[in-house]
């Protein structure tokens, strides 16, 4: 995990664009790449509400001159190793679905096609990685208040259908995954939920960087479980410092 790099909507058509001319340049133009956004790199290129995220995760089809045309732009433009990677396919939020209920999003370079993931099955997403400690809980609130505003509503049919899609259940789901979404669609109330769950999420961003500070490189080699402890003992030695001080 790393804080150092800051991606955009801006900047992530910037690179993208860079991408495309460089694989053109290595590989030609007769056989096309195509690459499927997910997560935060997701939300930026479909909403409004996130305005950064730290790391691209996406689906990567293309011939081998791909991973040395990421380097090269990598390199290029002084963005970390892997700075587009397809490591969420090792975790429990990927599924081979996800190809086919893609959108399209945009062409570079005649040769280079991005397609994204949204709307429901974004959320299914979400709810299956269903992690504190980043933005899956407040990216879940903040599209169903985006679709909300914009008379394009996202139903609890909808969300349920994509999971099955996706993950062909329920069971795999996160328990507080689970208790959250429900609580969404009682309550409609997305966007306090979106605004509470940014503050949790800040505080936890906090946290780990004072951790990333005083242990330096160790936090990426920690897992969810072992990041979810120390945000929680960092929270109940504040909550004690609050309670001696009063």
């Amino acid at each position: 995990m790393s804080f150092d790099i800051q991606f955009t909507k801006e900047n992530l058509n910037t690179y993208l664009k860079e991408l495309g001319k460089e694989f053109r340049k290595l590989n030609g133009t007769k056989m096309p790449a195509e690459i499927i956004l997910i997560g935060g790199a997701a939300i930026l290129a479909n909403y409004s509400f996130r305005e950064m995220t730290y790391d691209i995760d996406a689906i990567i089809l293309a011939s081998s001159a791909m991973k040395e045309a990421i380097n090269h732009v990598g390199d290029k433009l002084n963005l970390p190793t892997g700075w587009l990677n397809e490591d969420f396919k090792n975790t429990k939020s990927y599924s081979n679905k996800l190809l086919e209920v893609s959108i399209y999003y945009k062409t570079f370079s005649n040769i280079l096609t991005i397609r994204t993931v949204s709307a429901e099955y974004l959320v299914a997403m979400k709810l299956m990685s269903g992690r504190r400690y980043k933005n899956d809980l407040s990216d879940i609130a903040g599209i169903l208040r985006e679709h909300q505003r914009n008379g394009t509503p996202i139903t609890q049919e909808a969300v349920s259908r994509a999971v099955t899609i996706l993950y062909g259940s329920w069971t795999d789901i996160p328990v507080n995954s689970k208790k959250f979404i429900e609580a969404a669609f009682k309550s409609g109330d997305y966007e306090t939920m979106y605004l509470q769950n940014v503050d949790s999420e800040n505080q936890s961003k906090d946290i780990l960087i004072d951790f990333d500070k005083s242990n330096p490189g160790k936090l990426r080699k920690l897992d969810g479980e072992d990041i979810s402890t120390i945000l929680e003992q960092a929270r109940r030695k504040r909550q004690n410092k609050k309670i001696n001080r009063n």
